[in-house]
């Protein structure tokens, strides 16, 4: 397995592989791997001839007063990980390669970015298709593999390289969670040994709203009051970011429940901002 830093040389190496007639497949990360990030490189590992798996705390979708410096590193212990999933190369750039001084252009997908994360985190979606966007020009892959506990990020980044022509498979792979459900997240290394203890409820709270809709509640706001008063009960610790009931391609808000659907929440537990969601089908 092969470690590049340098966007000119991950390029050449790119472009010499589909001279060559071989399939690429991506897995975009920030580090510090669990079995989720492992999952992905198990699911797209078939799907092509080299698999890359980039490492890159991208600081142009962190806001003021977010963990970029705080973000949990462990290159050795990711390799190793990257390694033994037969990842062919990992591109472990720092941020100067990826962004000159006077870096100027921006991608955005702005009417998917309006809720959700978005809402509390502007700029976050325009630094994660920028990014996804350099990361496919330099690769030039055949498919990549995003988690779908990012539901929103992947329903942009499905939409962006539809409206762009982007010759690339995006393929969502399912949330990858611990035995009591919490669902894997670097930033699970946060919370202490309490907060660890409460944070399976998010995913809790979500499946008995689920229930809720499919016994036949169909008042998105009703459905969001029983959530808030579940959280307020089982994570008292916990603040509430956002719970919303969307389109899961548009991720605009709805207020009657017809169809597939979205919830999807984020709950900050002390130092951690924790998100996860579920497709209800009604």
């Amino acid at each position: 397995m092969n470690i590049i830093t340098d966007p000119r040389e991950l390029q050449k190496q790119c472009l010499t592989w589909r001279s060559e007639g071989l399939t690429i497949g991506l897995v975009p990360t920030m580090g510090y791997f669990h079995e989720g990030h492992l999952a992905l490189m198990d699911r797209a590992r078939p799907l092509c001839d080299k698999l890359i798996v980039t490492l890159f705390v991208n600081p142009t979708q962190f806001g003021e007063n977010e963990d970029l410096n705080k973000y949990p590193h462990d290159l050795d212990g990711d390799s190793a990980k990257a390694q033994s999933r037969e990842t062919d190369l990992i591109f472990a750039p720092e941020s100067s390669a990826m962004y000159e001084e006077d870096h100027a252009t921006r991608v955005d997908v702005p009417e998917l970015g309006k809720h959700l994360c978005g809402a509390s985190r502007s700029g976050h979606f325009k630094g994660v298709c920028t990014v996804v966007t350099k990361l496919f020009m330099l690769t030039q892959p055949d498919v990549a593999v995003f988690g779908r506990k990012d539901w929103q990020q992947l329903a942009i980044i499905k939409r962006m390289v539809r409206d762009l022509n982007i010759p690339v498979q995006i393929i969502g792979h399912e949330i990858i969670r611990e035995s009591d459900g919490l669902a894997l997240s670097s930033r699970n290394a946060y919370l202490t040994e309490k907060e660890r203890a409460a944070a399976p409820s998010i995913r809790k709270g979500l499946v008995k709203m689920a229930e809720m809709v499919k016994n036949g509640e169909r008042n998105a706001e009703v459905a969001k009051a029983f959530l808030h008063n579940e959280y307020a009960s089982t994570l008292p610790m916990g603040t509430v970011d956002y719970i919303e009931l969307v389109d899961p391609d548009a991720i605009e808000p709805i207020e009657i429940i017809t169809g597939s659907t979205l919830a999807a929440v984020a709950v900050r537990i002390g130092k951690a901002r924790l998100i996860d969601n579920i497709l209800i089908e009604v």
